[in-house]
């Protein structure tokens, strides 16, 4: 028996008696279309190889490579009908990142907050992440996905009609690697150290065909830990409700591991038809431990207290895709998908060196998506596209929480609370070539959204209809040369999500006596079923100028109207868990407003972007972007009244240079954001300290197969401060500092 036959006997027995052993037929579905593909891949390879010890004489399998030359990113970029960013293998592998987000952070226009990717300057939820078209599944992290899996990058502007509309600032699509059309065997293995001790990654990636059957079996396995170190000074109430001036000093240590598999299939049925399936699933844990060090300068303050966590999650998502071209005139494609995640959570609060609050849960997300789209030539220059979504999600979050081993809410604890989510959208899309020099994109698209949340008897249903018009214009001065103009003129929204729906109270942790009140800086949170999505208006104008080096120079602007703005606001309430009157942050439509924007991008070899200064022939490659941001909350006094998160400009400047007498590629990037400050209601205001990312890399072959590669991430990082303060004068200011992470890895090609 082969090694591959012995990993494919090995694997289904797994795949079949564990995964499928539940009862659940949803979640053995989802789990066996996500699987499929694995099996049919290794029992394919267990096939094709010889067993050990078998000496019959075989030809040699030899990586073959493709001399057809493809477009790359810039030329597929020209040649878009709607504004967009691709990026490709080039980013993808140049820093030798194990996780996408890291990829993210250096793209122009892109930054990171929080564990998610922003653009536009714009908070949490204005950016649309997109896996292969299609929205990515609750509770989906993007550095949790091996930038090896992923064949490119897509960063669109403005909304288009056959994707979800729910792309206020733009959409990040994540294309996977597809069936590969002929063998592929790499390998991936690195080491990262930022605290305490190294850490590995792998990334083993097969792909072969065999006749009309395409598969591809990418596995990676994970590995993190990283430290920072923190100050936090807080001027509030103490516990004589007199203020009180206090300062804590620690350390946040940050650990866990993955693995994630993507197994595809394409099955290519007729020249006419193709089946493919689609799927990735990862599994892991992770770990957090905070240490405090405390220290009173007056009054009795209010310490937080030591604690540790930890959890595990789990994502499994499966999509099937049909696509017939019934003609050289008429394609229609069909797609049905599943998924499951599920995560779990436990922290132990301490004190004196003692658990006293004890918190444990689980959180469930299920959904089923169906699309379709049906497209018609009118013309060799002219298409036209009908399709439909749908989409079923529901949320299920358990918890509860026990102080000395007494429920901290007994009407809450233990109860599921869940919130469901249906929606509808039918479009329509019109492309046309409508002569050499313009071309145009109409759409418009219709969603509508139920929501439903409920919990401990309590279900508040609310429904909303968005209907999306779309328009996008292209003019080219001249179809010879490369110089355009791009405009566009868009609708979209931002939906709640369904945790910001749950209506269970989780009271903030240094206030567990329900018995007493908590302050404004330290509020407990509660959702809001009745949220009603934001919609924005948009008008994005872009010049673009593609230099015959491969260079590009671009600069645009573009304006949002936004209403039903959604904001968490504070206020002090009567509630029904508590016996004295509590600070409640609750997410609410709070006004309108408004954001602005210029954005300035610049790519290139050096001798072509600066003649004057470099040689046409210097290896040096240069990239550099610069945004300005504005925005205003009409409910809320200036000057400082912006939208959440959005700094009032960012920068990005990046370089590689490939020595030409040495197999040696060098280069590095930096980002940088200044400080700004929000004022996020009539009584608080947010400061936001300045922030800086600079990472390293060094790439060498080895061979033509084998390659090693050196970086450094957040090399000198700045301490990232941020303070809330209230008008009566308290404060809560945090400071805290990150490590620099150095790894080095090797890649091979087998």
């Amino acid at each position: 028996m082969s090694t591959y036959q012995l990993f494919y006997h090995i694997s289904r027995k797994f795949i079949l008696n564990k995964l499928c052993r539940h009862g659940d037929f949803a979640r053995t579905t989802t789990k066996l279309l996500v699987f499929a593909p694995f099996i049919v891949t290794t029992q394919a390879f267990a096939q094709e190889l010889p067993a050990i010890g078998d000496q019959t004489p075989r030809p040699a399998i030899q990586r073959v490579e493709v001399g057809a030359r493809l477009l790359n990113g810039t030329e597929l970029r020209r040649n878009a009908m709607v504004a967009k960013q691709l990026y490709g293998r080039e980013e993808l592998d140049k820093y030798g990142d194990t996780n996408v987000l890291d990829v993210l952070k250096r793209l122009p226009g892109v930054n990171v907050q929080g564990g998610a990717a922003r653009m536009r300057g714009l908070g949490s939820g204005y950016t649309q992440i997109l896996l292969n078209g299609d929205p990515a599944p609750p509770g989906f992290a993007l550095d949790q996905l091996d930038p090896s899996q992923v064949e490119r990058i897509e960063v669109t502007k403005g909304p288009t009609a056959d994707q979800s509309a729910q792309a206020v600032a733009g959409s990040i699509n994540i294309i996977l690697k597809e069936a590969p059309r002929l063998s592929q065997r790499d390998l991936r293995m690195g080491v990262n150290y930022n605290y305490d001790h190294p850490v590995a990654n792998a990334n083993l990636t097969l792909g072969e065909r065999f006749g009309a059957v395409g598969v591809f079996a990418p596995i990676s396995v994970f590995e993190w830990r990283n430290q920072s170190q923190f100050e936090n000074q807080r001027f509030m109430p103490g516990t004589n409700n007199l203020p009180a001036l206090s300062v804590q000093n620690g350390g946040q240590l940050n650990w866990g591991s993955g693995i994630n598999i993507g197994p595809r299939l394409t099955w290519k049925i007729s020249d006419e038809e193709t089946l493919s399936l689609q799927t990735f699933a990862n599994k892991g844990h992770w770990n957090n431990q905070t240490d405090f060090r405390n220290r009173t300068l007056s009054g009795l303050p209010i310490f937080d207290d030591d604690n540790k966590s930890h959890g595990t999650f789990q994502n499994i998502r499966g999509n099937a895709q049909w696509v017939n071209r019934f003609s050289d005139s008429q394609r229609i494609e069909i797609k049905a998908g599943l998924q499951d995640v599920a995560n779990t959570f436990n922290t132990d609060t301490f004190c004196g060196g003692a658990p006293y609050l004890m918190t444990h849960g689980e959180n469930k997300d299920q959904g089923i998506t169906q699309s379709g789209k049906y497209t018609q030539l009118l013309g060799e220059e002219h298409s036209l596209t009908a399709g439909w979504d749908l989409e079923y999600r529901k949320r299920e979050v358990t918890a509860a929480t026990t102080q000395l081993g007494v429920p901290l809410l007994p009407q809450f604890d233990g109860q599921p609370f869940s919130a469901r989510i249906d929606r509808s959208a039918f479009y329509v899309q019109d492309e046309w070539e409508i002569s050499p020099h313009w071309s145009t994109y109409f759409g418009l698209r219709n969603e509508r959204i139920a929501t439903q949340s409920r919990g401990t008897g309590t279900d508040v249903s609310n429904s909303s209809s968005v209907l999306t018009p779309l328009w996008h214009i292209n003019y080219k001065f001249d179809p010879a040369s490369r110089d355009m103009i791009r405009a566009s003129l868009t609708r979209s929204y931002r939906a709640p999500d369904a945790g910001s729906m749950l209506a269970r109270p989780r009271p903030n942790q240094s206030f567990t006596d329900l018995t007493q009140s908590n302050t404004e800086l330290a509020a407990d949170n509660i959702g809001n079923a009745a949220l009603k999505p934001e919609l924005a208006t948009g008008l994005d104008i872009a010049y673009e100028r593609y230099l015959s080096g491969g260079g590009l120079i671009s600069i645009g602007g573009f304006h949002r109207r936004i209403s039903d703005l959604m904001r968490n606001i504070t206020t002090l309430e009567i509630v029904n868990y508590a016996t004295a009157p509590r600070w409640v942050s609750r997410p609410v439509n709070f006004s309108r407003a408004t954001t602005t924007g210029i954005e300035l991008e610049v790519k290139g070899r050096a001798g072509e972007l600066m003649p004057s200064l470099f040689d046409p022939k210097l290896a040096l490659n240069l990239r550099g972007s610069l945004n300005f941001y504005r925005s205003n909350v009409a409910a809320l006094p200036g000057p400082n009244n912006r939208l959440d998160s959005q700094q009032p400009w960012a920068g990005t400047l990046g370089f590689d240079y490939r020595f030409s007498n040495f197999p040696l590629t060098v280069g590095g990037s930096l980002n940088f954001t200044p400080s700004y400050t929000t004022q996020q209601s009539l009584t608080q205001t947010v400061d936001a300290g300045r922030s800086r990312a600079i990472d390293l890399f060094a790439q060498m072959p080895l061979s033509k197969a084998l390659s090693i590669r050196f970086a450094a991430n957040n090399v000198s990082p700045f301490e990232n401060e941020s303070r809330t303060l209230l008008s009566s004068g308290y404060f809560n200011s945090s400071t805290r500092k990150s490590r620099t992470t150095v790894g080095a890895g090797f890649d091979l090609k087998m």
